[in-house]
């Protein structure tokens, strides 16, 4: 493992960090000449990209950094450092989405697990006030919590602006109470 002169380390073949950024290139075979694949923001994407690289390159003798996606890498067209360059962020951008991927699944089981923590919570508080004999008022921090309910009970309920008012009185008040 080379160490970069930002101080970070690459556990990733054909890659590493400059100016906060990784970037990955590769040597032709039997060639003194590179092919430059790209900068990119992960060093997961830049071992990809080497990876797609060396495949198309090297075939069976390369040496990959993710060897159970080798069958995911994009071929390039020809052997050409145009195609290659191609193929290498096709395969860092493919890398990139199954991160945002996995990242979105993570996100969401946590939330579940939060949601059935609260659910838990709730159930729990609740059966054991009732239980208990605990006042479910104070336990939810509700005071007159009853006779709120109760007292909205008494209150008629917001008529259309066009309901014909059977008492005679046009004075719109709402707060009366229902006459059977």
């Amino acid at each position: 493992m080379a160490s970069s002169p930002s101080g970070k380390q690459s556990r990733y073949h054909g890659i590493r960090s400059r100016g906060g950024k990784w970037v990955s290139e590769i040597r032709e075979p039997r060639k003194t000449r590179r092919i430059w694949l790209g900068t990119f923001p992960t060093a997961e994407m830049a071992a990809a990209a080497y990876d797609a690289a060396a495949l198309a390159l090297k075939r069976a003798d390369a040496v990959l950094n993710f060897p159970s996606s080798m069958d995911s890498y994009p071929v390039p067209a020809s052997m050409s450092p145009q195609d290659i360059r191609s193929a290498a962020a096709a395969a860092a951008a493919a890398t990139a989405l199954q991160r945002n991927e996995d990242a979105d699944n993570s996100l969401k089981v946590t939330e579940r697990q939060k949601k059935y923590e609260y659910d838990m919570t709730m159930m729990s508080s609740t059966s054991l006030a009732s239980s208990v004999g605990m006042d479910e008022e104070e336990l939810f921090g509700m005071p007159n919590l009853l006779a709120n309910m109760a007292e909205g009970m008494l209150l008629s309920p917001p008529r259309p602006s066009d309901y014909p008012d059977s008492s005679g009185n046009s004075d719109g008040a709402e707060s009366r109470l229902w006459s059977y």
